[in-house]
């Protein structure tokens, strides 16, 4: 069974950095594409960043420039670098191993 556990979430000030972090288990992790998705109140959950098995990355528009995905195939850790976070940045963020696995979740808050 497929796990995934997001963590690093928290309360930030506008401009502020966090990282968050995802570990999986029960999966083929240096197989797999892995995806960053947020769901702000009110919104439908949003795409944010994928990283193929080989390091390949593409993000969403909103966060060119700013956000950074990376992974730690040995840690099984697919990691977000989220930098000069904005209001609009506040979210529950979530990870995702395509197409059906998903964690529990990461409130990201930013206060301007």
């Amino acid at each position: 069974q497929v796990q995934l556990v997001e963590s690093g979430g928290g309360l930030v000030q506008a401009g502020g950095s966090l990282r968050l972090s995802c570990v999986a288990s029960g999966t083929t992790f240096d197989r797999q594409t892995m995806r960053w998705f947020r769901q702000a109140p009110g919104n439908q959950r949003g795409f944010v960043a994928f990283i193929t098995h080989d390091g390949y990355t593409q993000y969403a528009d909103s966060v060119k420039g700013r956000f950074t995905i990376s992974r730690d195939n040995a840690k099984n850790t697919v990691y977000l670098q989220m930098n000069n976070l904005k209001s609009e940045d506040t979210a529950i963020y979530y990870c995702n191993q395509p197409p059906e696995y998903w964690g529990q979740g990461t409130q990201v808050t930013v206060s301007s």
